[in-house]
């Protein structure tokens, strides 16, 4: 089972798979290294990054997230403004502190490598940490794939085998399977997730964690709206959240309403989330940094649009979601690297869809058509990001799929859960397409708009 805690996670952007992973993956490699016998030795650490961490990875501040993990810090702890500050610290001494009384040389254009002609197998975003003593021998090396959404495993670990020590109550791999389970079980989605949830920890610890992305989702969308100037990286793009919050604020003022109000908020909110992304902000993976606007703005939508008690609704929204998401990723991929945006902004406008659905009291059926719907209209998406950085055409996509995620829920309850595709069928396309995907069209930045827009 892929717990709700997998899939939400709370972190600092650009990218779940180029910047959370990578910087888990130093920090793994870190305690390794500081467990070694001879640690006091090491006087050099080098990082290799393949595939799509080696095309896009300066463009996803790679470089700051590996530095980052490698001196101990955690992608859900650290503080965005901190992480600048401690990454330029590293850089301007040219030291990296891996305890307090053992610091080595650090010069991240020699010992952070990026190998643009080698895809190793497993996954395309691969690293390996080697640490080297005086003499240069490898005393620690290991290789890790950062598999999108922040999850890393390591090569050569068994991740299927140590989730099977947990007995939970409902194991499903298949939509089909969770529908079943609930239709014998006379529960719903949520419930069915929740009771797996309990495997592992207290339910008021759950209800209070789900309670905490909520919040640090609603938090994001007030930073995004308050926060103006230009984003880092170079392509000169503006902040636009506030600016287009405060001329709907105008409107509302003159007592104006327009029919497309609730859709235009959905719009901004989103942009606001994404924008906080990609200037480093606090997120949450949703189910990856680059779609984490997607579940925020249809979860505002939910709370300022919709009838219901907020908090419950909001708790069956996230509890649902999870569910889809986890589909998604056991059964396709939630990685651009691996099957393009459809991945990515697709997996959340389905993951929203169901979610949305389900908080305004749709049946089980009608929940898997809402979230089959919010796939099906992302199949083949491709991950073309202009200069490998999640902006242009990132944060509008996102604002997209949100606005698509509302219209498959009423669509969805509208019906009667009766539908011709099924949701298992479409993430089986979703794996096939990514599949035959070209890899320059799966977060690269060697086709698409990436090539196509050479003066950014």
């Amino acid at each position: 089972m892929i717990s709700v805690f997998d899939l939400f996670k709370i972190g600092i952007g650009p990218s779940s798979s180029h910047t959370t992973g990578p910087m888990k993956a130093a920090g793994c490699f870190r305690a390794s290294v500081l467990k070694h016998p001879r640690s006091a030795g090491i006087v050099r650490i080098q990082v290799t990054l393949f595939g799509s961490l080696a095309w896009t990875g300066k463009g996803h501040a790679t470089e700051k997230a590996i530095a980052l993990g490698l001196i101990g810090c955690l992608p859900e702890t650290i503080d965005p403004d901190d992480a600048n500050k401690r990454f330029a610290d590293i850089c301007a001494t040219g030291r990296l502190p891996l305890t307090g009384d053992h610091s080595i040389p650090f010069r991240r254009e020699r010992d952070i490598v990026f190998d643009l002609e080698r895809i190793l197998p497993g996954h395309s975003n691969t690293l390996t940490l080697a640490a080297f003593d005086a003499d240069g021998r490898a005393l620690v090396e290991e290789t890790w794939h950062s598999v999108g959404g922040g999850f890393i495993i390591r090569e050569g670990e068994d991740t299927a085998a140590q989730a099977s020590q947990v007995a939970f109550p409902f194991n499903y791999r298949s939509a089909e399977e969770l529908l079943s389970l609930c239709h014998a079980n006379s529960i719903a989605i949520a419930d069915l997730v929740l009771a797996n949830e309990k495997a592992l920890r207290p339910e008021t610890t759950v209800l209070a964690s789900i309670d905490r992305i909520a919040a640090v989702m609603f938090d994001c969308i007030e930073r995004g709206i308050r926060a103006t100037g230009q984003l880092p990286g170079g392509l000169n793009v503006q902040r636009r959240a506030r600016s287009l919050h405060e001329r709907l604020n105008s409107a509302d003022q003159r007592n104006f309403q327009r029919p497309h109000e609730a859709m235009e908020s959905v719009n901004i909110h989103t942009i606001a989330v994404n924008e906080e992304n990609a200037a480093g902000g606090r997120v949450v993976t949703a189910p990856t940094n680059g779609a984490a606007g997607v579940i925020p703005a249809v979860l505002k939508y939910y709370r300022d649009h919709c009838p219901g008690d907020p908090q419950q609704g909001e708790r069956t929204f996230l509890l649902t979601a999870a569910a889809i998401g986890s589909l998604c990723k056991m059964n396709a991929s939630i990685s651009g690297a691996e099957v393009g945006c459809q991945g990515e902004v697709g997996t959340a406008c389905s993951m929203a869809a169901a979610g949305l659905t389900a908080a305004l009291g749709g049946s089980n059926r009608q929940i898997e058509n809402a979230a089959e719907i919010g796939i099906e209209h992302h199949l083949g998406m491709t991950c073309d990001p202009i200069g490998g950085f999640v902006q242009i055409p990132c944060i509008e996509r996102n604002a997209f799929g949100a606005v698509k995620a509302i219209n498959a829920a009423w669509l969805a309850l509208r019906g009667d859960g009766t539908h011709r595709v099924s949701l298992d069928q479409v993430i089986e396309t979703m794996r096939q397409t990514g599949a035959d995907m070209q890899s320059k069209y799966k977060e690269t930045s060697r086709g698409g708009l990436a090539v196509n827009v050479p003066e950014c």
